[in-house]
């Protein structure tokens, strides 16, 4: 997946919303949340980073093709890069996106959720 799929698909999700930040980043949020990055790839090839359960955590960091994500999993959060975007994983990062989203909207007050017309 490059980075305009990424996009793409990201804002395919309900409620976000899309900004360029640490260092030109694709970052993507869920009521003000961040649930996605695009960026960050060592020798500029494409990484996309997102929030996993615990669950998903324990089984992807060891996956081939991705690591636990920089400046997230070393700060005790369970979030994954994906760095081999080759195309063979679109279809799990995207299960893994919605998934990101939809734990990082869990996250947000009830209030928030309603207002969103999220989780429901």
């Amino acid at each position: 997946m490059n980075y305009d799929q990424f996009n793409d698909y990201c804002r395919s999700l309900p409620a976000t919303t899309h900004v360029v930040q640490w260092g030109n980043s694709q970052v993507w949020k869920v009521g003000g949340k961040v649930f996605a990055v695009g960026g960050w790839g060592k020798d500029k090839q494409p990484a996309i980073t997102f929030k996993t359960s615990p669950r998903n955590y324990d089984f992807l960091k060891d996956l081939e093709g991705y690591i636990p994500a920089p400046y997230f999993a070393n700060r005790g959060m369970k979030w994954i890069q994906q760095v081999d975007t080759e195309g063979h994983l679109d279809e799990d990062l995207k299960y893994y996106l919605s998934e990101s989203h939809r734990l990082v909207s869990l996250g947000l007050s009830k209030a928030k959720q309603k207002e969103l017309g999220l989780n429901q």
